[in-house]
């Protein structure tokens, strides 16, 4: 099979939505798909079967989620585009707005269309691993502060959301709810709220995550407040559920062993740049632990297109491949053509042990996009 390619095993993921389902059910939520985080749409006929519908950000991830998931449809953005509004509220069931100015500009055509209005409010709380996701940080733009609540504004408002978890457990959700309800709390029953968005970050398929106190937190906040309420993780649907498949093209010697690969960090793993964190290798160890060691690396022009150095028990050789664990979600949603380099092929491997290649990019997804 031609590489590079992410390769999704579809027994994988049901198993990840079967542990997302007992959450929905024992608790009582309902849960969303995060396109910004997964959005293997060929997966979608699995997915829909299990979770509520799609959290989109916008006007192209509505649209794919009415076109491919076909159940509720929640989209929020910073900040709305006069020219795609019309079109998101046809295509959406709840909408939430940044701020009360966007609230007031566009409430009327929400209300005419009879899509739910919620506010996306920022509790101040956050205990995120890196500052640059961190939506609660100092001067973020994500949501509405305490400080610039404005309670007389709330008419036409039915919902609140927040988003303030990044791969983080029912701990810290906890720690997050306890901020939420002192800032805000008085207004969900004042204001008749009807539902709230716990957003998303929840790494509810991770080994270890405690998944009875979420569901006890869900169903504490749902009996004290009398509210639907929603999550919308994207790392908890694909957390594991598929790899990246590489060839070594090359192996040159710069004071130690580089593998080049066909594919790339900056290009086709971007957060193990951003974040940055380090991508498991199937079959290696870190660095000088096993007899081989090699730099492995992208295959573009920049510098930094670097996976890590690995050690493995037998020397790499060109024409072997190499997979990178996890690399399912935020990768595909992120990925791009520099320097011209080929996106990564699309696999399934479904549970019968078939694999099929169910979306190829070649020339024409670089010219297009250009």
């Amino acid at each position: 099979m031609q590489t590079p390619y992410y390769i999704l095993y579809e027994e994988k993921l049901e198993n990840n939505l079967k542990i997302l389902d007992f959450v929905q059910k024992q608790s009582g939520a309902k849960i969303l798909l995060a396109l910004k985080g997964f959005a293997f749409s060929k997966s979608f006929p699995l997915v829909s079967k299990y979770l509520q519908g799609c959290c989109a950000s916008g006007l192209h991830e509505a649209k794919l989620a009415s076109q491919k998931f076909q159940k509720e449809v929640h989209t929020y953005s910073p900040a709305f585009k006069d020219e795609d509004i019309d079109e998101i509220l046809d295509l959406s069931h709840h909408i939430v707005f940044n701020s009360f100015s966007q609230l007031e500009k566009y409430k009327q055509k929400a209300l005419q269309k009879s899509v739910s209005i919620g506010l996306r409010l920022n509790p101040e709380v956050s205990a995120s691993p890196k500052e640059i996701y961190n939506p609660c940080g100092v001067y973020s733009r994500l949501g509405i502060t305490k400080k610039n609540f404005l309670e007389e504004k709330l008419d036409g408002v039915e919902g609140f959301h927040f988003h303030a978890l990044c791969e983080q457990g029912a701990d810290e959700l906890e720690e997050v709810l306890r901020g939420f309800e002192e800032k805000f709390g008085r207004y969900i029953k004042s204001h008749n709220i009807k539902w709230i968005n716990f957003g998303g970050g929840h790494h509810i398929t991770k080994d270890g995550y405690d998944v009875e106190k979420l569901i006890k937190l869900i169903k504490d906040f749902k009996q004290k407040y009398g509210v639907e309420v929603y999550l919308e993780p994207g790392e908890a649907v694909g957390w594991q559920t598929g790899d990246l498949v590489a060839t070594v093209l090359d192996i040159v010697d710069n004071g130690m062993q580089i593998a080049i690969l066909d594919t790339s960090a900056e290009a086709h793993m971007p957060d193990t740049i951003i974040m940055p964190y380090r991508s498991e290798v199937e079959g290696a160890s870190e660095a000088g632990v096993k007899p081989y060691t090699y730099r492995l690396a992208g295959n573009t022009c920049l510098a930094g297109d670097i996976m890590g150095d690995y050690s493995f028990d037998e020397p790499l050789k060109v024409g072997d491949k190499v997979v990178f664990k996890d690399q399912i979600h935020y990768t595909i949603v992120k990925n791009t053509t520099f320097n011209g380099i080929k996106l990564p092929n699309l696999v399934m491997q479904y549970k019968n042990g078939t694999k099929k290649v169910v979306k190829s990019f070649g020339y024409e997804e670089y010219q297009r996009r250009i």
